[in-house]
């Protein structure tokens, strides 16, 4: 009986790797539609870097910038589909999918919003800012988190988990200052274009567990990519 308690877990975390890896893979294979070049395509550059920090195999990578590109015979078209709504004790979320069936992703989001509340267009990213978000380590005795975002050209600074600083930008600088930042001092552990909540809701542990599963649910979905939410802490 123990041996299936543990492997439990094991299981867990390799169906998230996956999930990981094939949310990676649309976003590369999207970005590649302007070019499969990395140094000429701000949007696939930053999309492979978040790929190798994930240790997506190489291959993986390889073949979802070709696909995208148009350099292999299968073609898939995603598809950018943003919804709005409400999960339980009515905290903001706004849910971002790449799908190849727009109907598909509708009926699941459908579904999934039963135990909360779907929004039209505009219901609650009014109370979001769209912004680039930099998350990085200081790798150098003595660098200055408000310095460096002064100099690389970050619009707000604030501190994030594990010892990282949370940087910033405006969506067209992100990855100017993404670049700039080693210079200051800070590896960067992500780049990446999302929302941000302007009033995020506090609630108390057990209400925060129902939004919680609430939020992974959508989050496990094949269509979904990025979820939003304006919940505090």
């Amino acid at each position: 009986m123990g041996a299936q308690w543990k492997a439990k877990p094991r299981a867990d975390a390799a169906a998230a790797k996956g999930r990981i890896f094939t949310k990676l893979a649309k976003e590369i294979m999207v970005a590649a539609r302007a070019g499969a070049d990395p140094d000429t395509n701000p949007r696939l550059r930053k999309a492979v870097e978040q790929a190798r920090r994930a240790s997506m195999p190489r291959d993986t990578l390889e073949r979802a910038i070709k696909k995208g590109a148009g350099l292999l015979d299968e073609a898939v078209h995603y598809e950018l589909v943003t919804y709005e709504g409400f999960a339980p004790h009515q905290v903001p979320v706004i849910v971002e999918c790449l799908t190849d069936n727009k109907n598909r992703a509708a009926m699941s989001i459908r579904m999934l919003f039963r135990k909360g509340q779907l929004g039209n267009s505009g219901s609650v990213s009014w109370d979001f800012k769209y912004l680039g978000m930099i998350e990085a380590r200081p790798e150098r005795a003595g660098a200055d988190p408000e310095e460096a975002a002064i100099e690389a050209g970050a619009q707000d600074l604030e501190p994030a988990d594990e010892g990282l600083w949370l940087f910033l930008t405006e969506p067209t600088d992100l990855d100017a200052v993404a670049r700039a930042l080693p210079e200051h001092g800070f590896a960067v552990q992500s780049a990446v274009l999302g929302y941000k909540p302007n009033n995020p809701v506090v609630l108390e542990p057990a209400a925060r567990s129902e939004v919680e599963a609430f939020l992974e649910a959508l989050d496990a979905d094949d269509d979904v990519q990025n979820v939003y939410a304006a919940l505090a802490g």
